[in-house]
């Protein structure tokens, strides 16, 4: 009856192997806080160099971020902020780029 004191960690989304991950959470929460400012910044026109460069960034930190995650739930989060970063990005560079308007 050992086996039902223990937790059931095998189907859950969420699981951890209950040790510290510095930097890969410092990852996680970089690549979150890009992706949010990208994604909510993408929606106003005038600030397409924010989102586009935030984007840019969130993608290349979440990218560094998958490499080294070590459990689902990092890359649970990652994935999120991939995307966020990503759509932002994407709408950043439809409404004027990286440079729109600063260069030419």
């Amino acid at each position: 009856m050992a086996q039902a004191m223990r937790p059931n960690t095998v189907g859950s989304l969420f699981a951890t192997d209950h040790k510290p991950h510095p930097l890969q959470h410092t990852l996680l929460a970089v690549t979150l806080v890009l992706g949010v400012t990208a994604f909510v910044s993408a929606m106003f026109h005038s600030l397409h160099l924010l989102s586009s460069w935030a984007g840019l960034v969130g993608i290349l930190t979440g990218g560094a971020g998958q490499f080294i995650s070590e459990t689902t739930r990092e890359r649970f989060g990652l994935i999120l902020g991939l995307g966020a970063a990503g759509v932002g990005l994407l709408l950043g560079m439809a409404h004027g780029g990286l440079f729109g308007g600063v260069i030419g």
